[in-house]
């Protein structure tokens, strides 16, 4: 299924990524399929930092927004916390993930 379209099909709303919602009085935008939920992410939060929501309760879907990207510190992070495990030390996985074969250093 493409993205939000389990919420779309089983719970008749207009999800999709980039929808502005309004998530019990909070603003934010919709950036991430959760399977039964919407990952919203928050106007107040950093990006990349994701909320899965239940679809219905207390959401209301705005217009089409603009998703924030995540910088590139907190895109290493992410990697760090995805990769990390294999690593004797943050130094060692910084060296590993700036390598140029990297598919996000290209």
């Amino acid at each position: 299924m493409s993205d939000c379209q389990y919420v779309r099909d089983h719970y008749s709303v207009p999800a999709c990524i980039g929808r502005r919602v309004t998530v019990n009085g909070q603003p934010g935008v919709i950036a991430q399929d959760c399977g039964h939920h919407i990952g919203v992410l928050f106007d107040a939060d950093k990006p990349g930092h994701i909320s899965p929501c239940h679809p219905t309760w207390r959401v209301d879907y705005l217009g089409m927004g603009r998703i924030r990207r995540m910088t590139r510190a907190q895109q290493r992070y992410k990697r760090y916390l995805e990769f990390g495990d294999g690593f004797d030390s943050f130094l060692d996985f910084c060296r590993w993930d700036s390598q140029p074969e990297r598919s996000w250093n290209t």
